[in-house]
């Protein structure tokens, strides 16, 4: 693949990949990392591109199946450390950051954490089509491509996912 090509990808998809990313992992570290792992899975696998979907479906694709497998390696790590936490009675577990959005407001940031910890609860192809729908504005058909299932099925998925989303209330201010 040409350098050039390669630069041309990344100048197009960078910012949508990054915010897609921070969208799930709501850390701008991790965020970042996530982007450059996407991008170093685009380059080695971009001659082998087909053109079944368009090439943002396809990087949207990789994008999110990164940011879901950087989850579950968190929730591992996570379940073993609290597992020799316990094992070593004495030791305290940290706090660990799970949320670090430069987009939020100090005062907006315990709203936001409520609103994730919802979405978190929500099964992932629920939650994919509703970050999708409303941080990327993709359109029913493009995320449709991008799961590789109907429009119908996105619609139902999103229905799905806004009733599970019903109980989030905004804390009132006193």
């Amino acid at each position: 693949m040409a350098t050039n090509e390669f630069k041309e990808v990344y100048a197009r998809h960078a910012r949508m990949v990054y915010n897609l990313c921070l969208n799930y992992l709501r850390n701008t570290d991790d965020a970042a990392e996530a982007t450059q792992d996407v991008f170093i899975k685009v380059h080695a696998k971009l001659s082998e591109f087909k053109g079944d979907s368009t090439l943002t479906s396809w990087i949207h694709r990789i994008a999110i199946n990164t940011c879901l497998d950087r989850l579950k390696a968190a929730k591992r790590k996570k379940r073993s450390f609290l597992g020799i936490t316990i094992i070593l009675a004495d030791a305290q577990v940290p706090e660990i950051p799970v949320f670090d959005h430069p987009g939020v407001e100090l005062e907006q940031k315990e709203a936001m954490q409520q609103l994730f910890a919802a979405m978190d609860r929500l099964p992932e192809t629920q939650r994919t089509a509703l970050l999708l729908k409303t941080t990327e504005g993709l359109s029913m058909e493009e995320i449709a491509a991008v799961l590789n299932i109907s429009p119908k099925a996105v619609e139902s998925l999103l229905s799905r996912a806004r009733a599970g989303l019903k109980d989030f209330r905004r804390p009132t201010k006193d």
